[in-house]
């Protein structure tokens, strides 16, 4: 009975705050209306059949043309008994295939899950064990890495793809030689036939579209929920806030498998009846090269992307003057690149706040105006919470706090996943009657814009990717002769955050921190791997023999 009404009491006094903060936006509405029982691939299908759906280097596909392939890609999953609630692992970069599995793996009720193409082998045998997916699709030159982490999926089932497909430029800038791979399982076979798609069955908005796997708050990668609702509704809203239509072209500069780009960049672009401009992976020249050749009019990225096309020499305003909007997300954006940015190409960068356990953006800039940043801080701010979405700060012991206090940032709204896969423990810590506890410290000031200041947990966000420093460490320890290990985020004005390492060595061993640093290649994606290893005589330790990263994290502040 007292923790049933200690959660009233918490359900209560988490209203009540958000009531205040919604007071003090002058917004009065509590949710949007509920999207029913749409589905993503209802979105999908409402685009006019011949409209341009991606423009892929110097090739054109319509909706019709994702329509028929992924009718045939389902009658296979279909023949091959994928259906409602399978999963389908799809292990690809930003290419057209992606969108084509995508579609084909609702067609037939089954959950898509996407993962890093960058994932080593024993990592992709860990997630595979967990979401046990009955299909799996990846580029031709991972074969090597994906076909032996597969091994309990029918062989069948296995496909492969290549990035040259669909295209006939074969820009050498970004498109890999092609991989060794079995003929007999190239995804193009199936392409090429003409199979009746199975009759669909009735997906409602409640039913998992989307596995993604996070490490959230804590260090083992878990899989978040995201059902059809949530993507839909994420959708609509930045329909809108974007002012997304059917002329509008979103390039892709966020990775498809990653939560913005699935979002907002592939559900979005459906939502809007509207096109996506893809080349592979970012690149700065290729991107610039489709700015001029496609006139992209709206772009999300992390602020790495903006970085690195501000480096490049022949950038002009010329190539931005196609956008509608410009905005960034997934790192912290330091106030001095928005307005290097500004002066040279004459745009704005918008920032906004989200996470994968969010269905991407909760909070979201306006289009127009001043982004205030802290005084104290000097953070710029991630914006205000969108239309529907609540969002409040609470303290240590989950009580809330007014404007201009440190806390947690905890979200309610139609994005809120369902919950880990398969772990329900997991699922309760992080979710309280319909709110998210993010693990991010920020507070909000007197007009509602909201600020993040630090990280509850000890997570480093290098370039918009997660970074867990446990599953870093546990490659380390595997390196014959270490001793101890410990890893740390280190600021970096282009990636936001670098992965450091600190290790100690074996009594009578000394550390080769170049073959180390291969070690950690040959085992994790090249974004988890320390660019900076440094071999102590000891870590520091608490008195109970516990090594402090923040002493040493703290050290390399003081550098």
């Amino acid at each position: 009975m007292t923790v049933g009404l200690e959660s009233v009491s918490r359900a209560r006094a988490y209203e009540e705050a958000a009531g205040r903060l919604r007071a003090l936006l002058g917004d009065s509405s509590v949710a949007s209306p509920d999207p029913g029982r749409r589905t993503a691939l209802d979105l999908f299908r409402a685009a006019p059949r011949e409209a341009p759906a991606l423009f892929y280097f110097d090739a054109t596909q319509t909706y019709a043309d994702i329509d028929r392939l992924s009718d045939r890609l389902a009658a296979r999953f279909a023949q091959k008994g994928v259906g409602r609630g399978d999963r389908v692992a799809v292990i690809l970069q930003n290419v057209p295939q992606f969108v084509i599995v995508s579609v084909a793996a609702w067609k037939v009720g089954a959950i898509v899950v996407s993962l890093n193409p960058m994932y080593r082998t024993p990592e992709l045998r860990k997630l595979f064990g967990d979401c046990e997916p009955k299909a799996v699709i990846c580029h031709d030159d991972q074969w090597e890495n994906v076909f032996p982490a597969a091994g309990s999926v029918d062989s069948e089932l296995v496909f492969w793809t290549g990035a040259r497909e669909f295209q006939t430029r074969n820009d050498v800038r970004v498109l890999p030689v092609p991989g060794a791979a079995p003929p007999a399982q190239a995804l193009a076979t199936v392409f090429a036939e003409n199979a009746p798609a199975p009759p669909a069955p009735v997906l409602t908005s409640d039913d998992i579209a989307l596995l993604l796997y996070t490490s959230g708050t804590t260090g083992v990668p878990k899989g978040a929920m995201l059902t059809h609702r949530n993507l839909v509704a994420t959708a609509l809203i930045c329909c809108d806030h974007f002012e997304l239509n059917g002329t509008s072209r979103i390039f892709g500069v966020a990775p498809l498998f990653h939560i913005t780009g699935f979002e907002i960049q592939m559900v979005a672009a459906f939502a809007a009846r509207a096109a996506m401009v893809l080349t592979y992976r970012f690149q700065p020249q290729v991107a610039l090269d489709a700015f001029l050749e496609w006139r992209p009019t709206f772009i999300v990225g992390a602020i790495t992307a903006y970085i690195a096309l501000m480096n490049q020499a022949d950038a002009t305003s010329r190539h931005f003057e196609s956008f509608v909007h410009i905005y960034s997300g997934g790192a912290p954006i330091a106030p001095s690149v928005i307005d290097a940015f500004a002066r040279r190409f004459g745009r704005a960068i918008r920032s906004s706040y989200g996470m994968t356990e969010l269905t991407s953006a909760s909070h979201l800039a306006p289009n127009e105006g001043r982004i205030p940043v802290d005084p104290d801080s000097g953070a710029l701010s991630i914006g205000r919470p969108t239309p529907a979405v609540d969002a409040i700060v609470v303290d240590d012991e989950r009580r809330p706090l007014g404007p201009g206090a440190h806390g947690e940032v905890v979200v309610r709204g139609p994005g809120v996943m369902a919950g880990y896969w398969r772990k329900p423990a997991e699922t309760d810590e992080v979710l309280t009657n319909g709110w998210l506890h993010s693990g991010d410290v920020g507070f909000f000031d007197e007009s509602g814009w909201f600020y993040l200041v630090d990280r509850k947990k000890d997570m480093i966000s290098a370039s918009g990717f997660k970074v867990w420093p446990r599953e870093v460490e546990d490659v380390i320890y595997g390196f014959p002769g270490v001793r101890e290990a410990a890893v740390v985020g280190a600021a970096d004005p282009y990636r936001g955050e670098t992965v450091v390492a600190f290790v100690s060595a074996q009594p009578g061993t000394v550390i080769d921190a170049a073959a180390l640093s291969r070690f950690c290649r040959e085992r994790l994606a090249a974004y988890k791997c320390p660019v900076d290893i440094r071999v102590l005589d000891d870590l520091p330790k608490t008195e109970s023999g516990k090594i402090t990263r923040n002493t040493l994290r703290d050290g390399l502040r003081g550098l």
